[in-house]
């Protein structure tokens, strides 16, 4: 009786494992003022960037390979039914937008970051 609650629970661990592959990460929650932070404080700061933009470079592989899992997905299914049209359409959309969306919140923080920077090299002349 134990084994036959068992299978389920495990085959729904490994169904929904791919699901939970790509995760998010999450921008750094403070960046050093420049005006005011000391080369230390900035140096660390940058520290803290170059791991975020690691950590999105990763997220954005994962969210590679998973499209291109999809896809396959799609091809080999070679019906050409409105429906599958609307799905690959859709995933398609969706992708772009988790993509973009990743590279625009990096290409934001990195911003930021160069805005104290310029402030720090202006304090510090």
């Amino acid at each position: 009786m134990r084994m036959k609650k068992l299978i389920p629970s495990v085959m729904l661990i490994f169904c929904m494992a791919p699901a939970f592959a790509c995760n998010y990460p999450a921008p750094p929650k403070s960046i050093p003022d420049g005006a005011t932070s000391s080369k230390d404080e900035m140096l660390a700061g940058m520290k803290v960037l170059a791991a975020y933009q690691e950590n999105i470079s990763t997220y954005l592989s994962c969210i590679e390979a998973d499209a291109k899992k999809v896809i396959e997905k799609f091809v080999r299914q070679k019906r050409k039914t409105l429906s599958s049209t609307s799905k690959r359409k859709l995933f398609i959309k969706e992708y772009s937008a988790k993509y973009n969306g990743a590279v625009e919140a990096r290409t934001r923080t990195v911003e930021l970051f160069n805005v104290e920077i310029r402030a720090f090299k202006a304090q510090s002349k």
